[in-house]
């Protein structure tokens, strides 16, 4: 198996979280093959409100410049997070409003609707929680955390694969689910995915 270079973005801000426990489990697994870099929304420090839109530049905070080394220097990306109504943590879509913009993320290019995608080369795991059930998030819901964060997101700025695990519902999961589910995040792990 070939060595990757990984890294490792708990999305809640919530300092005790399933989503912490399960990207510690992910990146201790990870660490005896790969090299692992970790963040922690909640221990970042910036202003996620794009306050003029991308009409003006706003300056980046250093936890966002440094989060644009790490995904830079990262050949892979994993992001696990809770869906909360329906998408991400506000802070986390700060993030990407922020640190992914024109110029980083893509570029906008004249005479075409199309961006040049800026991130290509690198692949993405989502790992997603939630209290709805798995099966009213695809079939009624139509998946719009995925759709945002996968489609909207990742693959706007050429990020590919970006492969997505769920877990659900949260709420009324018993110890041994949650057991499962540290489980197979430590095989996912492990396997660099």
């Amino acid at each position: 198996m070939m060595s990757r270079k990984i890294l490792v973005l708990n999305g809640n801000p919530k300092t005790d979280s399933l989503s912490k426990a399960l990207t510690e489990r992910y990146v201790a697994a990870a660490k005896a093959q790969h090299e692992v870099h970790q963040l922690n929304i909640g221990e970042m420090d910036f202003e996620p409100d794009l306050i003029e839109g991308y009409d003006r530049v706003q300056p980046l905070e250093t936890d966002l410049e440094i989060f644009q080394t790490e995904l830079q220097w990262a050949d892979h990306w994993v992001v696990v997070a809770p869906t909360w109504w329906g998408g991400p943590p506000a802070k986390l879509k700060g993030l990407f409003d922020r640190a992914l913009h024109p110029g980083f993320g893509f570029k906008y290019r004249p005479n075409s609707l199309l961006p040049e995608r800026l991130l290509t080369g690198r692949s993405a795991r989502l790992i997603l929680t939630m209290d709805t059930p798995i099966w009213y998030d695809r079939l009624v819901l139509k998946k719009p955390g995925v759709r945002l964060l996968k489609t909207a997101t990742m693959e706007f700025c050429g990020i590919k694969p970006v492969r997505v695990t769920s877990f659900g519902p949260v709420v009324k999961s018993t110890e041994q689910q949650r057991r499962r589910w540290l489980e197979k995040v430590a095989r996912l792990g492990a396997a660099g995915r």
